[in-house]
């Protein structure tokens, strides 16, 4: 482990600004916004560069001054995280006119997904803080991280996933000892289940981004790609988006990592991609709105993203707008073809949230908002065999 500790510095309110001192149980703020994580940048500055992350060991703990825990030799929950490979995808990129079309495959990641990387460090700073249990809503892959790293760090999970889930989620988390709900209906009435839990019980709520540092695991995305494309950033950056935490996430690191000195030379366009059966986000983004509207009976194949009102969605329009990004939607059918395509001629599964991205890649090709010789990145969210469509 890096010998080196956190910068954090207080945590902020995504809307109204309030300062707020971090090394005490937080939830959201007064106001009802998400807070998010501040960091003391120049003191991270000091030790946090270039030349010093080449000698430190490969993995997402790397980036410890800009990672929430205080003690890390103490309080450090591990399940192995490794840096996720970004794998080139020539035949798919030539069928659809994209030359450079590469992939960052977050599947590989301990529990299957990228919400390992939420789980990590959201579980580790939970212990830091004395956190016995946590309750969240989940449509699989965060309910299975958060009750394996729970399991690990001694920490009660009280998980409630919508009955349609796909049961392989449900195995992954009764398996790590966590006491499962089933809800009919989707995510959203999952939270309303967990909020009365939170009530009756005061116990934390792990529910995306009503605590302050799952977006610091999942951000580690964004150093890591930083590193991996040698601070060149590709032009366009497509991320399947349901909660859109991973998003805003990449976001937040590279402007962190800007800040302190990293030669990024720019942000890429960020793309929102949704299911046409669940696209708020793209709604709100068509009519140039701030946020968006709740998302009426939605129902998609690519379960990870089904979620009819974020939280954060201000957060994710903010990056999207911010990058002279956009948002899109891919029908179902759409996303099974591409997942089945990039299989058969590329050797690698998708889930079908990252298959959305492939569609999506290609569905903005052709409109020509990517354009010739652009490069483009697409992230897979999970492990494919967990899924099935």
């Amino acid at each position: 482990m890096t010998p080196v500790s956190s910068a954090l510095a207080h945590l902020e309110c995504s809307k109204c600004g309030s300062v707020l001192a971090a090394d005490v149980i937080r939830q959201l703020c007064a106001c009802g916004a998400p807070l998010l994580a501040r960091y003391d940048l120049q003191k991270a500055a000091a030790s946090l560069t270039v030349a010093e992350l080449a000698r430190r060991p490969w993995s997402l703990w790397r980036y410890a001054e800009l990672l929430p825990i205080r003690d890390l030799l103490r309080y450090t929950v591990s399940l192995g995280e490794i840096i996720t490979p970004i794998v080139p995808l020539a035949v798919i990129g030539g069928e659809i006119g994209v030359d450079d079309l590469r992939c960052k495959d977050d599947g590989l990641l301990p529990t299957g997904s990228f919400k390992a990387r939420g789980a990590a460090v959201g579980v580790s700073r939970a212990l830091e803080l004395g956190v016995k249990a946590f309750a969240m809503p989940t449509n699989g892959n965060a309910g299975g991280a958060w009750s394996m790293y729970g399991r690990r760090a001694g920490i009660d999970a009280h998980v409630v996933v919508p009955r349609d889930a796909p049961a392989i989620h449900r195995y992954e988390m009764e398996a790590a000892g966590a006491k499962v709900t089933l809800v009919d209906g989707v995510i959203a009435d999952a939270g309303k289940v967990v909020a009365q839990m939170v009530r009756e019980t005061g116990m934390y709520d792990a529910s995306t981004l009503k605590e302050p540092y799952r977006i610091e695991g999942k951000k580690t995305m964004g150093f890591e790609l930083a590193e991996q494309y040698d601070w060149q950033m590709p032009d366009v950056l497509l991320y399947p988006t349901g909660g859109g935490v991973g998003l805003i996430g990449i976001y937040k690191g590279l402007l962190e990592l800007r800040t302190i000195g990293f030669p990024i030379d720019r942000l890429p366009r960020m793309v929102a991609v949704q299911a046409a059966g669940c696209a708020p986000i793209v709604r709100a983004f068509d009519a140039g709105l701030r946020e968006s509207q709740f998302w009426q009976d939605s129902k998609t194949a690519a379960f990870g993203i089904n979620v009819p009102k974020a939280l954060g969605d201000f957060l994710v329009l903010d990056a999207v707008y911010a990058t002279d990004g956009c948002a899109i939607a891919v029908d179902d059918n759409a996303i099974a073809d591409a997942r089945r395509r990039v299989a058969a001629v590329e050797g690698m599964l998708l889930c079908p949230e990252g298959a959305a991205t492939i569609a999506a890649a290609a569905a903005l090709r052709e409109s020509g908002w990517i354009r010739a010789g652009e490069r483009v990145l697409t992230i897979n969210t999970g492990n494919g065999i967990k899924s099935v469509l």
